[in-house]
């Protein structure tokens, strides 16, 4: 009875993503204790991308994601240490659009926080065929990061392979949908995480924010505040997978977002429990700020807890 009241509470409160849409029957209990650490991964994974997307954002951004003992290896050859990835973005033409748009990821958690993230993405680039056609490459990421004092990683080594080279009908641009996953993963990194920080979240909500959560709105940050140490605390970890995610861009800066979260966690007794929610969001966006920021967001309960099977 103790277990049901708990998460009944927390799951009608929670802002209930992964990788995957595999449902939470398919989440296992790893999977579960270290979904924040790969989502705060997959944060900073979407992230490498924006400085090549949007480079009016500036460098400070790009930078902030790396060691600075970082190695990035291309075709381009090896930049080492933060200067000299400086200075290789910073002599991309300008007059080049790039997006990027993830095929599948995995990542391996190594006892001492360091983790392993490959991917295959498929590039697209405007500008750099002379014809003028839309230039397409599959890639492949093989990547290391390490733990900091915060929640976020650092990448320390890039490995990047092409895969292929050819032609795309159009260009597509990519970028509300790196900075969107971004910002979802980096809010589910913080609310996982077992330290139950409210501090770090601060970064990611507008002034005017409203998390309309099915047991009523949180509108200011010391109603988060208690919400995360009360409600959002009820479980002792927990993890969720992502599915149906479509992100776009609404006007100047400003940005909406749907996406169905399988969620899976354990009571302090030790049980299992899934549910499925769906989320729709807005957000602001300043591209010289880490992440965007919440402005709304609203949820609706799927399928509601039960034993996970």
């Amino acid at each position: 009875m103790k277990t049901r009241h708990i998460l009944s509470t927390a799951i009608a409160t929670l802002g209930l993503s992964f990788l995957t849409t595999a449902g939470a029957a398919d989440i296992t209990d790893q999977d579960i204790t270290e979904g924040y650490r790969k989502h705060a991964a997959m944060a900073q994974f979407h992230r490498w991308y924006q400085v090549y997307e949007r480079p009016d954002g500036g460098l400070n951004n790009a930078l902030d994601i790396l060691a600075r003992d970082v190695s990035v290896k291309s075709g381009l050859g090896e930049a080492v240490g933060l200067g000299q990835y400086a200075a290789r973005v910073m002599q991309l033409p300008d007059t080049w659009r790039n997006a990027h748009s993830l095929k599948d990821a995995d990542i391996a958690v190594a006892g001492d926080g360091t983790m392993r993230l490959t991917a295959d993405i498929t590039y697209l680039n405007e500008g750099m065929n002379p014809d003028g056609t839309v230039r397409e490459a599959d890639l492949s990421y093989t990547m290391t990061l390490v733990p900091t004092d915060t929640v976020l990683p650092r990448f320390r080594t890039i490995e990047i392979a092409q895969n292929s080279d050819g032609e795309a009908g159009a260009f597509v641009d990519a970028y509300a949908e790196n900075r969107m996953r971004s910002l979802v993963h980096y809010w589910l990194a913080l609310i996982e995480d077992p330290a139950r920080d409210p501090e770090p979240v601060r970064e990611i909500l507008a002034e005017d924010f409203s998390l309309n959560f099915t047991s009523g709105a949180l509108t200011d940050f010391e109603g988060f505040r208690a919400w995360l140490a009360g409600p959002g605390s009820q479980v002792s970890a927990s993890t969720h997978g992502i599915g149906n995610f479509s992100a776009r861009e609404t006007g100047d800066g400003t940005y909406a977002l749907t996406v169905d979260f399988d969620w899976a966690g354990v009571t302090p007794d030790g049980t299992n429990l899934v549910a499925k929610t769906r989320h729709n969001w807005t957000a602001t966006n300043d591209p010289t700020e880490r992440f965007a920021r919440i402005r709304t967001m609203d949820v609706e309960v799927l399928e509601p807890f039960r034993p996970r099977e």
